[in-house]
C-alpha cells in the first residue's frame, strides 16, 4: 500500500470514529459510545468532563463516567487535526472538542477500528482565555493622558495592596518550580495569587542544595511555561544556574512572590469558604484568607532522618542529603553515605573529587540508568533536538506522554529499557561485580514506574557509577545497626570508620509538611499525597489510576497539592490553575469521582 493510500485509509478510519462517537455523545447515549471502545480500554480526562483528574478502565467505567457527567459537560464539535499516524497496529489521531464551557484538546488510538486509549485535556475557558498572541494586551495607552499610570506605578501599587488592602484568590506555599510555574499560569488567567515562601529569593531553595547538584533531565524536558530555556541552555543546568533562571523567571512573569515568608498554620471556614492562613513575614505576622490554598512542597515532605543506636555520641558530623554543605569541609575525611538513590550517588562523587575517603551503603536494590542511554531509548523520541526539528514541540510532547494511562505505561516504557540493559550490558556488569545490587523496577520498566510509585532507590547515572565499579568509591551493603564514636557498624558486624554520616534516605509524604499548616486532622482528611496505588514497595493499593490528590480536588474543600519534576510542574499546572479560575469566576465545577481516602503508608 502506497503512502498516500495508507494516510487516506487512516484519516478515514479515524474520522469514521470520531463521527460516530460524535453522534453519540450528541445523544447522550452513553452505551452506544463505549460500543466504539475495545473491551480493554481506557479514557483519561484532565477536567474536561470530570473536573478532576481520572482514568477510566474498560466500558462499564467510561459508560458510568458519561452518564453523570455528558449532560453538564455537553462535548462537542469535535474536530478531526492532523493526518492520523499508524503503527503496529495502532492508528493515533488527534483532535479537538468544545464543552459547555471551554475548549481542549484530545488523543485517540485506535485498534482494529475501536478505541484503545482516549485522552481528554480542557485547554482553556469560555470568555477566560489568556491574554497571549492576538489577545496580547497593548502595554501602554497612546495620546495624552495627565492621569496617566506607568506601568511601574501599577505594579507597585499591586504589591502594596495585594494581602493587606485586598486578599488573594489563591495563596501558594511553596516557591519551588512548582508554585512558580502555577504562579505563571494564575497571572496570565487574571487570578490573584501570593506565593510564599520561607527561602528568600525564588531559586534559592536549588542554591541551597549541596554543591554538586544538577538536573539530571535534559533541557527538552524540562522548561517552564512561557518562557523556554535558551537554545545554547545547557543540557543539564547546573543548580546554581536553575536558581537563576527561577528567580529571573518570577520578576518577568510579575509574580508576587513573598520571600523570607514561613506558612504558620491555616485553618478553613465553609461558612465563608476561606482559609485563615497566618504566616510570618520577615518577622511580620500577617493574616492572608485566599479561597484557595495550594500546597506546593515538591515531590516529597519532610526528610526522613532515621535515629540509629548510638547517634548521639558519634563525634563526627552527621545530617540528611538535604542539609548538606557540599564537600569542601570533607578533604582526607572518612565519609558514609547511608543510600543509593540519586543524592546518594551525586554526594558520593563530590566528596570524592575533593579527596574524601567515601564509602557508600546500599541498604536495598537500586535501579541505575547512564543518562545518555535515558535519553537515547526513552526521552528522545519527545524531548530532544530531534524531537523538536520534526514537529514535536513541548506542548505535543506532554500530551502524548499523558495520553498513556499508568495502568499500561510500564508497557510502554518496558522495550526501552530492555534495550538499555542490553546495550550497557557491560556497564551493569562492572557494577554488579563492584557488589551492587541492581534492578529495573518490579516489573523491569524502569525509571519512570519507579519514580511515579513514589520507589526512591534509582540513580540516573552522570558518573558516580564509574567511581562504584573502579572502587574508588567503596560499597557496603547491609542495613545500620548502630553508630559508635568513630564508626557506622552495619548488622552483618561490618565496621565503617567515618568522620561524616550522610543520611541520602528519602523524604516522607507531602501532606506530612501540610500537616503542620492545616492541621493533622485536615491533613488525614485528605490522605497520602503522591502515588498510583500500584501495590509495590512504597506504593500499596489499592489502586488509584492517578497521582493521589495531586492536581485535582481532595477531600477538604479549597485545598490543593502541586508539584513534581519541572515537566510535571509545567504540564500540570495549566490544568491545576484552570480548576482555580473556573472557581474564582463561580463557574460550575461538580467533580466526578472524588478520590476516597485510603490511610497507606
Amino acid at each position: 500500500m502506497s503512502q498516500t493510500v495508507e494516510r487516506s485509509a487512516n484519516r478515514a478510519r479515524v474520522e469514521h470514529w470520531i463521527s460516530e462517537f460524535s453522534e453519540a455523545i450528541a445523544a447522550r447515549d452513553a452505551e452506544r459510545v463505549v460500543a466504539l471502545f475495545a473491551e480493554e480500554s481506557y479514557w483519561r480526562d484532565l477536567i474536561a468532563l470530570t473536573w478532576n483528574f481520572i482514568t477510566l478502565e474498560g466500558r462499564a467505567e467510561i459508560a458510568d463516567m458519561l452518564r453523570a457527567t455528558l449532560e453538564r459537560a455537553a462535548p462537542q464539535n469535535f474536530t478531526v487535526l492532523e493526518e492520523p499516524t499508524e503503527a503496529d497496529g495502532v492508528t493515533e489521531a488527534w483532535f479537538s472538542f468544545e464543552t459547555a464551557v471551554g475548549r481542549g484538546t484530545g488523543h485517540l488510538r485506535l485498534v482494529d477500528g475501536a478505541a484503545w486509549t482516549l485522552l481528554t485535556t480542557l485547554d482553556e475557558l469560555k470568555g477566560h482565555e489568556e491574554p497571549s498572541n492576538h489577545r496580547r494586551p497593548k502595554g501602554t495607552e497612546h495620546g495624552a493622558n495627565p492621569d496617566r499610570i506607568t506601568w511601574r506605578e501599577q505594579r507597585e501599587a499591586e504589591l502594596d495592596e495585594l494581602g493587606s488592602a485586598r486578599h488573594p484568590e489563591v495563596v501558594i506555599v511553596g516557591g519551588g518550580q512548582g508554585g512558580i510555574a502555577l504562579g505563571a499560569r494564575l497571572r496570565q488567567l487574571g487570578v490573584p495569587t501570593i506565593i510564599v515562601e520561607r527561602n528568600e529569593k525564588p531559586g534559592d531553595s536549588w542554591r541551597k542544595r549541596y554543591k554538586s547538584l544538577a538536573l539530571h533531565d535534559p533541557v527538552w524536558y524540562d522548561h517552564l511555561p512561557y518562557i523556554k530555556f535558551p537554545d545554547n541552555w545547557p543540557v543539564f543546568a547546573p543548580k546554581d544556574k536553575i536558581g537563576d533562571w527561577l528567580e529571573m523567571y518570577a520578576k518577568v512573569m510579575e509574580l508576587n512572590y513573598w520571600g523570607s515568608t514561613t506558612a504558620l498554620s491555616a485553618k478553613y471556614d465553609p461558612g465563608n469558604g476561606q482559609w485563615e492562613l497566618v504566616v510570618d513575614r520577615a518577622g511580620e505576622e500577617i493574616t492572608l484568607r485566599p479561597r484557595q490554598l495550594v500546597m506546593a512542597l515538591g515531590v516529597s515532605g519532610k526528610p526522613n532522618v532515621p535515629v540509629f543506636p548510638g547517634h548521639e555520641r558519634f563525634r563526627g558530623d552527621q545530617h540528611h542529603s538535604s542539609q548538606h554543605p557540599g564537600p569542601d569541609a570533607y578533604r582526607g575525611k572518612k565519609a558514609v553515605v547511608v543510600g543509593s538513590n540519586n543524592s546518594a550517588h551525586d554526594i558520593c562523587a563530590a566528596l570524592w573529587e575533593h579527596g574524601a575517603e567515601v564509602t557508600m551503603v546500599q541498604r536495598s536494590s537500586t535501579h541505575v540508568v547512564r543518562s545518555d542511554s535515558l535519553l537515547e531509548h526513552s526521552l528522545a523520541p519527545l524531548y530532544s533536538e530531534e524531537a523538536v526539528a520534526s514537529g514535536i514541540d513541548t506542548r505535543t510532547a506532554d500530551l502524548i506522554f499523558a495520553s498513556i494511562p499508568y495502568r499500561i505505561l510500564n508497557e510502554f516504557q518496558k522495550p526501552a529499557f530492555d534495550v538499555i540493559r542490553e546495550q550497557d550490558a557491560e556497564f551493569y556488569g562492572r557494577l554488579e561485580r563492584a557488589g551492587f545490587q541492581l534492578d529495573f523496577g518490579e516489573d523491569d520498566s524502569g525509571l519512570f514506574m519507579k519514580y511515579l510509585r513514589r520507589g526512591s532507590g534509582y540513580y540516573i547515572d552522570v558518573g558516580a557509577s564509574e567511581l562504584i565499579a573502579n572502587g574508588d568509591i567503596r560499597l557496603a551493603r547491609g542495613q545500620v545497626s548502630e553508630l559508635t564514636e568513630t564508626e557506622v557498624v552495619l548488622d552483618d558486624g561490618t565496621r565503617l570508620d567515618a568522620d561524616l554520616v550522610v543520611y541520602a534516605t528519602g523524604f516522607g509524604s507531602m501532606n506530612g509538611l501540610a500537616a503542620d499548616i492545616v492541621g493533622q486532622e485536615v491533613a488525614d482528611k485528605v490522605g497520602k499525597v503522591w502515588g498510583l496505588g500500584s501495590n509495590t514497595t512504597k506504593d500499596p493499593g489499592p489502586w488509584e489510576g492517578e497521582e493521589r490528590n495531586m492536581w485535582k480536588p481532595t477531600q477538604q474543600e479549597g485545598l490543593w497539592f502541586h508539584g513534581g519534576n519541572l515537566h510535571q510542574s509545567r504540564h500540570y499546572s495549566l490544568y491545576l490553575a484552570l480548576q482555580l479560575k473556573a472557581r474564582a469566576e463561580g463557574i460550575p465545577t461538580p467533580v466526578y469521582g472524588l478520590q476516597e481516602v485510603h490511610h497507606t503508608s
